[in-house]
C-alpha cells in the first residue's frame, strides 16, 4: 500500500507541475479585446504574469497592430522603432523572460488614444 500511495503522490505532484509550467493564456482586454476603447489599466487589476504565460490580443485584422516597444516609444507613441510587430488580429506571445514589456497600436492616433499596454513579467 505505501508504493502505490508514493506512486500515486508523484503523479498528482508531477501534473501540478506540468499544469504550472504550461502558465496561463490572457485575453487582452477580455471580452472587449484589443481595441482604443478598452479600459487596460483596469484589466491590469489583480492579474500577475509570469515566464510561461501566454498574451492573445485579439481584434479585427486591418483594424489594429500590436507592437511591442520600449519604454520611451510607449510614453511617446513612437511606431518606427517597435521590437516586433503583429498584424493577423489573433496574435498571441509567449512570455520567455521576467522583464518590463511595453505594446502599443500601430493605427492612426489609437496610440495616443490609450490604446497601449504595459505588463511586468515575473520568473
Amino acid at each position: 500500500m505505501a508504493f502505490s500511495s508514493l506512486v500515486i503522490l508523484h503523479l498528482v505532484a508531477t501534473s501540478f507541475n506540468v499544469f504550472h509550467a504550461r502558465g496561463i493564456t490572457f485575453t487582452v482586454g477580455d471580452l472587449d479585446g484589443w481595441s482604443p476603447f478598452t479600459n487596460f489599466s483596469n484589466w491590469l487589476q489583480g492579474k500577475e504574469f509570469h515566464v510561461g504565460d501566454v498574451l492573445d490580443f485579439n481584434y479585427p485584422k486591418g483594424a489594429h497592430t500590436v507592437m511591442q516597444v520600449n519604454s520611451n516609444a510607449y510614453e511617446e507613441c513612437i511606431k518606427d522603432t517597435h521590437i516586433r510587430q503583429f498584424t493577423n488580429g489573433n496574435d498571441s506571445m509567449l512570455l520567455t523572460e521576467a522583464t518590463q514589456m511595453w505594446f502599443i497600436c500601430g493605427v492612426s492616433n489609437h496610440c495616443e488614444n490609450g490604446q497601449k499596454l504595459t505588463i511586468n513579467v515575473t520568473p
